[in-house]
Parts: structure tokens; sequence; C-alpha cells
């Protein structure tokens, strides 16, 4: 009976849909002047609230009854493009959009704005690369993470740290992908500077709430930054020459209108800079740092149904500490390496599909050589993916995407090695670890009515860890006294779980919503700090038999609301997040390469809690927004702390933002930001005393200490200067920024020192704060041709 009713339904829906006559649109949303596909462009119809926005290869679909219709494509920073057409068959029609210029008005009935209301995703950012640019910058150095971490919600380490923070988590709980690939270290120079080199990006994209099924692994957050594909037009060279680097990006067509390509390079020139200054006879001769970036791009079109996408990203730094008194020369480099291979395929005009191969490695080495005895310290990750997703549009009001991934890693934590003379010295610990990673999703985009709004998915991930690997059993002294031994590729431990995501939006009406997520999250790959920079300490490290992976419930709400036609965009989110299995080395713990690190870690739980508030304005000469957030961040181990709770080292009460943006005129653009921020958690001496002679330090609870209030304040002109007729094709800007105005001396550490002596009897320990950026002015000279 049920079997006859399913065929009676399926055999009718083909009669319903016909009778119903709809036909449906697709195709693409791309720049008019350099044929860039656009991510998130919205295509909506005139006097309706239909309407669908484009994957993240510019592609979309949207089906409509038999009719006439006034179809406009939109996209931030662009000129709106507004196209009728009857519709009586499917049609391919694709969005040419023309940027704007910095003084262009723009009127146009359509609300093309109002993403922040109508969408069902909550604690969604995108960032124009133009207005990346544009914010003041450390050293005149375009830095896309720094911009991040001026938004709601997400916060910084300190000075100089290129990690975020989202909502409590760690700098590992954040899903930070270029191009599909995970990038496992973001920071160049010990995270002062990002590895993302901002002539090569496209778009940025943060999410930080109501995370979709599509993504997967982290618990936090996702940053998705999306490379150019390269002018399909015309040859064009980009670059810029500032303070401490300088870079330089070439794009063009391989065929107009059909392939095209770009190459992005940077490199630093501290080390070059600073060799004149250090005389060949100084014992520190041959000391110097540099980094450097490489990024390239490839794509063609074969049809208007198949194109092939070919990216890479390769960086390097690299640090020489040379002592030729003690005869010392440590080499320190460490880097990213990333290639991703994607194609694409309409199947027809509601399915879309899209195949990816992935390959990326992360790799820390420490070399040191004093005489004869030379030590190596490495640690890394390596990684292979493959992944098929599919966008479906099968009925008006319904977006779905599904779709699967499998990954294969490669660890090796810490593994240490070194000779004297002829003797080679090669500790037990150096086990690489492997494990299989593989996830398979569903998610719908329903629009139910005008009022109700649905993002709804589902998640199933796994991970396994494989063979060859060895699990030693102890005796009381740690001594290794029998092992338990398992072959290649043969099951040592397994983990699984389903993964909700739901996302509910309630229109009140046009201009206000309110909206509601909850989340599951698995992560089974972990960074474990013992630093506040990159350090050896820092490790990637996979779920095995004694390491589980981290479990988050995150749950949300907020009222979203747009003022004087959509120019204010304006937003509260309370939030709340549990996590479970989080991992801290062991109280004490110093490094010891001579055993798994796996036996210094211990496992506790974590939550965070707050209020995150926003207002944007999105048009007229100024433009910028206000953040500001108040959160409480706890962790609790029973082997920390005497098993109480503690603040997390990256809690922090308050934490604000201003960003301001003013285009004075066609030539001048001024720009300006200042952050605020409570002072970071901080474990410090609080008794000193003496043991024999000798001076001790008993230190207080974990965190219990708060570092002065962080706050900065930071200002940029750009100047345009006015084409020479004579060369019109040549443009170039002069960008002044200066860092930190008004000298705030914020702290970076605080050491105690000691002064006098105990003999006699003028012993004196004082607290000292090391600030160690006051203010810096900057020029750089940016050229495009």
């Amino acid at each position: 009976m049920h079997i006859r009713i399913v065929l009676s339904i399926l055999l009718l829906f083909p009669v319903a849909a016909f009778a119903q006559k709809k036909f449906t649109l697709s195709g693409y949303a791309k720049d008019a002047k350099n044929g860039e596909t656009l991510i998130g462009a919205t295509i909506s119809v005139k006097g309706q609230t239909k309407g669908v926005s484009t994957n993240q290869f510019g592609f979309y679909s949207l089906t409509l009854t038999e009719g006439n219709y006034t179809l406009i494509g939109s996209y931030a920073g662009y000129q709106p493009v507004v196209k009728e057409i009857k519709l009586t068959s499917d049609i391919q029609l694709n969005f040419d959009l023309t940027p704007r210029t910095a003084l262009d008005e723009v009127v146009i009935t359509s609300r093309k704005r109002d993403v922040n209301v109508k969408n069902a995703q909550m604690g969604k950012f995108v960032l124009p690369i133009e207005q990346i640019k544009s914010i003041p910058a450390f050293l005149g150095e375009v830095d896309l993470l720094k911009t991040v971490q001026l938004l709601p919600g997400v916060r910084n380490a300190g000075e100089g740290s290129a990690g975020i923070y989202v909502r409590g988590g760690g700098p590992d709980q954040n899903l930070i992908l270029l191009d599909d690939a995970i990038v496992y270290n973001t920071g160049h120079l010990f995270g002062f500077f990002s590895i993302f080199n901002a002539d090569a990006i496209k778009n940025v994209s943060l999410i930080k709430g109501g995370i979709p099924a599509q993504y997967g692994g982290r618990l936090s957050s996702v940053l998705d930054i999306a490379m150019k594909e390269g002018n399909d037009k015309k040859i064009q060279v980009d670059g810029g020459i500032g303070l401490i680097a300088s870079r330089i990006s070439l794009q063009g067509p391989l065929k107009k209108d059909k392939a095209s390509f770009i190459i992005s390079a940077r490199r630093t020139y501290v080390d070059a800079l600073a060799k004149p200054f250090i005389k060949k006879t100084s014992e520190f001769y041959g000391s110097g740092y540099y980094f450097y970036d490489l990024n390239a791009k490839m794509n063609y079109k074969f049809s208007e149904k198949d194109r092939l996408y070919i990216s890479g990203y390769f960086g390097r730094d690299v640090f020489d500490f040379v002592n030729g008194k003690r005869s010392l020369d440590v080499n320190i480099p460490w880097g990213n390496a990333t290639g991703t291979v994607r194609y694409n395929h309409v199947f027809n005009k509601r399915l879309f599909g899209n195949t990816t191969a992935v390959f990326n490695k992360y790799n820390f080495t420490f070399d040191a050589a004093q005489n004869n005895f030379k030590v190596k310290l490495a640690s890394g990750i390596r990684d292979i993916n493959l992944k098929q997703d599919f966008d479906l549009y099968p009925f008006t009001g319904h977006k779905v995407k599904f779709g699967g991934s499998i990954t294969f890693h490669k660890y090796t934590p810490s593994v240490v090695s070194g000779s004297q003379d002829t003797i080679q010295f090669k500790p037990l610990n150096a086990q690489s670890k492997t494990a299989q990673e593989g996830a398979l999703y569903f998610q719908d985009d329903w629009e139910i009515n005008d009022k109700v709004k649905i993002n709804a998915g589902i998640r199933y991930s796994w991970f396994r860890q494989t063979g060859e690997y060895k699990i030693y059993t102890t005796d009381v002294n740690g001594n290794r006294t029998d092992s338990t031994v398992f072959k290649k590729g043969e099951t040592v431990k397994y983990y699984g779980g389903l993964e909700p995501r739901l996302t509910i939006r309630y229109a009140l009406n046009d201009e206000t919503s309110v909206k509601a997520s909850v989340t599951r999250n698995l992560q089974y790959t972990h960074l474990v700090s013992n630093a506040g920079t990159t350090l050896p300490t820092d490790l990637w490290v996979p779920s095995t038999f004694r390491v589980k992976p981290q479990i988050s419930w995150l749950y949300a709400a907020g009222l979203f609301k747009n003022f004087k036609d959509n120019m204010f965009e304006t937003s509260v989110e309370l939030y709340y997040k549990s996590m479970q299995n989080q991992i801290e080395y062991q109280e004490g713990y110093t490094p010891n390469t001579l055993e798994d690190t796996e036996n210094s870690f211990v496992f506790g739980k974590g939550w965070s809690y707050g209020a995150e508030f926003f207002v944007n304005k999105t048009k007229g000469k100024l433009t910028g927004w206000i953040g500001y957030t108040l959160s409480w961040t706890w962790r609790q181990f029973p082997d920390l702390n005497f098993g109480e709770k503690y603040p997390a080292k990256y809690d922090r009460r308050n934490d604000m933002s201003i960003v301001a943006l003013y285009q004075l005129n066609k030539r001048w653009k001024l720009s300006a930001t200042f952050v605020y921020g409570s002072g970071n958690a901080a474990t410090l001496p609080q008794r000193f005393y003496f043991i024999n002679g000798v001076l001790t330090q008993e230190y207080s609870r974990i965190n219990e200490y708060r570092l002065p209030a962080y706050h900065r304040l930071d200002f940029a002109a750009i100047n345009s200067p006015k084409r020479n007729e004579t060369r019109k094709k040549w443009q170039s800007e002069w960008v002044f920024s200066i860092y930190n105005v008004y000298n705030r001396k914020n702290p970076y550490f605080i050491y105690f020192d000691q002064e006098g002596s105990l003999a006699n009897n003028n012993l004196k320990v004082q607290a000292k704060q090391v600030s160690i950026f006051p203010i810096i002015p900057a020029v750089t000279f940016n050229f495009k041709f």
C-alpha cells in the first residue's frame, strides 16, 4: 500500500510540475572588467522576495513560473545590472557587473544589501578585499587576519599575533581554507604578519555561528579565502614597495575569455637591510631573518558546463642565528605548501557539481650545530584530500547542497635526531602517525515563506587512526615493558558521530528579523600549545587511542535590523558554547623529545558565553563599523589548578573595535581603527623566598592575574595621483600609515627583575613590562598597469 502511494506521487509530480510551467534561469555572475566570478552575488526578482546567491564559483540557478520578469544582479562594490526577460523556456543568463568608482551614487529600488536581515545564516561576515586594503596596517603590510580580528566575537592573542580566537575557542579551532586547502600555520615573523598576500585574494568570508554542514573538522569558525582567478581580458601587473617587504603580481589571459592565470609573489628584505649594519668581525655576522610567499592559479573554461581550476601556495620563514664566539649556528625554517585542483561540471540547469583534490603540508624544523655536535627537531603535518560537492536547486525556495570528502593525514610531531662526531643519536620517539578522516553531509537552505527561512543540515564525520604504530606498556617509573604493534593500514582507534546544524530566521518586517541556531561540531586534529608563539612545543596532533576528539555544542540567538534603506546594518547576538575533551600540557611540563608528547597531555572541558553588538554603515562617503563583545571563557581540568575552573588565556571581558573609512575626494581616502581589549589572563609569580640561599618563585593559580588593558589607534591616508594622459593604463597610489598613533605602551610580556642582594639586605624583585611597538609611521607605494 505504501509503495503504491509513493509511486502515485512520483508519477503525478511531473504532471503537476508541467501544469505550472516552471522554467529555470541559470548562469554566472562575473566582473565585467576582468572576468573574475563573483562569490555571493545576489540575483533577485524585482517586486518579489524571490532571489538566490551565487555559489563559490559564481554559479546560480533560479526557477520561476512562466512570465515576464525584471531581474537584478547585485554585489557589494559593484553597479547593479537590471535585465528584462520573457521566461518561456530554460535560459542561460550571465550577469557582468562593473565595479563602482569611489564617488558613484547608486539608486535602485531593489534592496540588494538586506542579506543581513533576510539570510538564515548567522554570524557571517564577507569582507571585500578592497575594504581590507583600505584599513591601516602594521608597517604598511595589508593583513586580512588583522582585519578579521576587528570583527565582534573575534580577538587576537595580543601584540604581534596572527592567530584568531573566536567565541572562546583556541587558534586551532578555526577552519582556515585557501582555495579549499587547510592552512595550518597562518603567521609570518612569529605571528606579526599573516601569510595571505592581499594582491592574490579575491574573497574573504568568516562564519562564526550556525556553521553550514558542508564545513567540518573545527569547533569555532570557518575562514574561507578564495584566490583570484586571473584577468581573462588583458595582461595586468600589480605590485607594491613597502618598508620591509615588496610584492609583484602578474595576471592575464592564456586564451581570452576562456583561460587565465595569476602569479603573485612577496618577500621581505629585513635580512638585506640589516646586513650592512652587521660587521664581518661581529660574532653575530651571518644572522638574519626573511619570509616569502608565492601564489599561483590558472583556470580553463572547456565549455559553459565544464571548468578547471588549478591553484597553489608556497610560503617559508627562515631564521638564522649565528654566534661565532660560541661556534653556534641555528637555522629555523618553517612554512606551508598547498595545491588544489578543482573541476566544475553543470549537469543540468539545476545541478552543479565540483570535484576537488588537495595536497597541503606544514613543516617546522629546528637545526642547531655547535662544534661537532648537531641536533635537529622537526614537526609537521601532511594531508591529501578528495572531495565531491553538489549544488542542487530543486524548487523555488530551496537550495540544497550535499557531498562527501576523505582526507589522508600524516603527522610527525616532535621528531628529534642528532650527532656527535660519528655517533648518531635517534631516540625511540620518532613515530609518524597516520589517520583517515571522512565525512558525508546534506543541507537545505529553505525559504518556507516571506517570514520563515530555515537552513538545516546533517553531517556524519569519522576518524580512523591507522598503523604502522606501537602502543607501549610502561612500569611505574615510565620504563617500557611491552608493546602492542599495529601493522600498516590496521585500525588503531575509530571515532565518529553526527553533527546536526540548524538555523532559523523569522522576519518581523522587511528591516527586522530574529534568528536562532544550534550546531554540533567534532574536531579530530588538535594544536597543543605551551607558549604564545609558534615554537617547537606547538604541535599538531591527531585523535588517537588516548586523545579523544574535541566536541562542541554552540547555541546562538540574535536580533538583526537595518535602518535607512539598508544604510545601517545592526545586530545583537547572544551565544553559549560548551567544549569537551580540551587538551593542555600537564602542569610543570618541559619539552621532552625522548617520549611521545601524548604522555604529557591532560584533558578537560571548556565553556564560553557572551553578547556581540555590531553596527555597520555601508553607504556614503563615510563607511565602517563598530563592534563590541562582552564575554566569558572558562576551562576546567581535573589535573590542573587543583581541579577548579580558571579563565582561558584568551578570555577577555570587554573587546571593542571601531573602523572608519572616509572618501575625502577622488584622490584621497582616509581610514582609522581603534581597538580596546581587557588585558589577557596571566599566571605570574606571587611569592618569592629563599631555599638554601637560592631565590625561588611560587606561582599563582592558572591565569589568576590580568595584564593591563590593550588599546591602540591606527591611521592611514591613501593618495591616488591624477593619471597622466600619456600613460592612462598606469595607476598608482601612496599609502601613508601610522601604527599606534598615541604611542600606547601595550604589554607584550611581563618579567621580574632582581636588584641588589640578600647579603646586603637590599634585595628587590620588581615586575617589569616589555612593550615592543611604539608609534610606527610607514609609507607604501602601490602600482598597477
